[in-house]
């Protein structure tokens, strides 16, 4: 069987590397294509699998052209995931929502505004037209031709879910032709925080019942289509021996073999949230400081997120007493010294990252200070709380310096024995004993016997005349000075008008310079440069206020929502 694995970045296949060795040792030829490089140490990932297996191949793959087509594509995806965050499971994923609603044309944001008034009906309405515009759009000419050169048995996707990914078009391109096809779910948040999926392939395979039922509820798969097979990107910490003894590790990195050492694991975090690192810093004076003396003696040890390393440039970690190290677990070297960190730790610690489902099947105690400063990253998402809620939850969450430590003292203390039931239900749902890569590749092998469902999606028609002149006057808007506010998102609206601003600016300098000693016209220039300056001030001041108050306004629903809960729960 000859199967074509699509993924936005060759960094995505580090997640089914087991699989895809499971598949080319059973025969298949595996092809590895993705849209663009990445610096994260992918390309050195499908390099290695191809070069240690003939039957594994890789290359990249056309995206979408920049044309016309692709940016009226781009307006009505995004309205469409924005339309999407209207669903009260958001209300208290407040930063997830205000994080989609920067990058969403205007029209769409005024429209989702009226939809989250009106409610789920309309939502779901307005939702159902726009996929008949956003199915409208024509077929990519490069993808069609890539497709068919390849003529894969079976497509598989990853994420699909990413924002200006060309996935969908290769789904829609391998429907026409009845491939079929299916959507591996990469990462424990991707159904809760990414894009929509905006056609059902004919598997989604997902980790666990939670993410089940994230499909159904929230991307409107139909439940026979959902397949829970276990995370595979787990199975390689399970029933794993650490590459080296405690003593030959602490040695290594710098820790005292002695003393049991805590590990603080950094986080990918949204953009615009403050530092990790002044925050660790921080976190190690409190916990030096803390009343208990083995919490005090023990040694810290700080993996960095390989996405955010440059934030600890200039940071003297050695003088205060900890030990920063640690890389990109992409390689099997990396992956033991990533496993040797946990095994070895009394306590796994950080923000909200993947990492504490790591150290959970270890059995190690995960750890977590919410604080304002982060909040966004960590109680305003959906996929935080499943850390806390699942099977009895995995994390202990502290809400002030004080908790946090008597909680870590406690682990110091008492440390767990084996595996919370978290790690059951979230990683390995058809049994602790049961890794989910063959029952993945089992799964991956029975699609070409499913009948391939071919042509359009259920509940999508053919497309209509209106539904392309729609999109014609969408791009024809694109030029239109007097409708950017419409087609437009926040940020691309600011950076506009960042560019207006400075072209207006240039042009008082240049007519400084031309007015020569001329005073009385100098300052008539002057003037004028202060009062455009003044009100482009006020316009943002304005802008700032609104923000405000929406977000208030968000902050204020949630706000309810968890009252709301809490006297039921109490009751």
């Amino acid at each position: 069987m000859k199967i074509l694995f699509l993924g936005r970045h060759f960094v995505y296949f580090r997640n089914y590397e087991a699989a895809i060795r499971l598949l080319a040792a059973r025969g298949h030829h595996v092809h590895l294509a993705a849209e663009r490089d990445e610096s994260l140490g992918g390309t050195g990932l499908v390099e290695a699998l191809a070069r240690t297996n003939p039957g594994i191949s890789f290359g990249e793959a056309p995206a979408r052209a920049d044309d016309d087509w692709a940016w009226a594509a781009g307006r009505v995806r995004l309205g469409l995931d924005y339309l999407r965050y209207q669903h009260p499971v958001f209300d208290r994923a407040h930063k997830l929502r205000a994080r989609a609603r920067e990058r969403t044309p205007g029209a769409f944001i005024a429209l989702g505004s009226a939809v989250r008034a009106l409610g789920g009906w309309s939502r779901e309405l307005t939702s159902r037209l726009l996929g008949q515009l956003e199915a409208a759009l024509p077929p990519d000419p490069a993808v069609e031709e890539y497709l068919e050169a390849a003529r894969p048995d079976v497509l598989l996707l990853t994420p699909l879910i990413s924002l200006g990914s060309s996935q969908i078009e290769y789904l829609r391109a391998a429907r026409r032709r009845g491939i079929p096809t299916a959507l591996c779910v990469w990462s424990w948040d991707h159904l809760s925080s990414k894009a929509l999926i905006r056609e059902s392939p004919d598997r989604v395979f997902v980790w666990n019942e939670t993410q089940k039922q994230e499909a159904v509820e929230l991307h409107g798969m139909s439940p026979d289509r959902v397949v829970v097979t276990g995370a595979q990107c787990f199975d390689q910490w399970f029933d794993r021996a650490p590459s080296r003894e405690r003593a030959t590790f602490c040695r290594q990195v710098g820790l005292n073999a002695g003393k049991p050492f805590l590990l603080y694991v950094c986080s990918a975090l949204f953009g615009g949230s403050p530092e990790e690192a002044p925050f660790v810093m921080d976190w190690v004076r409190r916990v030096r400081e803390c009343r208990w003396p083995e919490l005090r003696e023990a040694g810290i040890l700080v993996r960095p997120h390989p996405s955010r390393l440059a934030e600890w440039s200039g940071i003297d970690t050695a003088a205060a007493g900890i030990v920063l190290w640690g890389g990109n677990p992409v390689d099997d070297a990396a992956r033991a010294d990533y496993f040797d960190s946990l095994f070895h730790s009394a306590a796994v610690i950080g923000l909200n990252t993947s990492a504490f489902i790591e150290a959970g099947i270890v059995g190690r105690p995960v750890h977590t200070l919410v604080l304002p400063q982060f909040a966004d990253n960590q109680t305003a998402t959906v996929h935080f709380h499943y850390l806390t809620s699942v099977a009895g939850g995995l994390l202990e969450v502290a809400h002030s310096v004080e908790e946090h430590v008597d909680q870590l003292h406690r682990s110091l203390q008492d440390p767990p024995r084996g595996p919370k039931p978290f790690v059951q239900a979230f990683v390995r749902p058809l049994g602790l004993d049961r890794p989910a890569t063959p029952v993945l590749v089992d799964q991956v092998e029975a699609l070409p016997g499913l009948g391939a469902r071919t042509g359009r999606a259920p509940g999508v028609v053919r497309p209509s005349s209106f539904s392309r002149w729609c999109l014609r006057r969408l791009i024809a808007a694109r030029t239109d000075a007097r409708l950017e506010r419409w087609v437009l998102s926040p940020r691309e609206l600011e950076s506009a008008e960042f560019a207006r601003d400075e072209q207006q600016r240039k042009a008082f300098r240049r007519a400084e310079e031309r007015a020569g000693g001329d005073e009385a016209r100098l300052a008539q220039l002057r003037a004028r440069a202060a009062a455009f300056e003044d009100e482009r001030n006020r316009a943002r001041a304005r802008r700032r206020a609104r923000d405000e108050r929406r977000d208030a306004r968000d902050l204020g629903r949630v706000s309810a929502h968890s009252e709301e809960q809490g006297s039921h729960k109490h009751a």
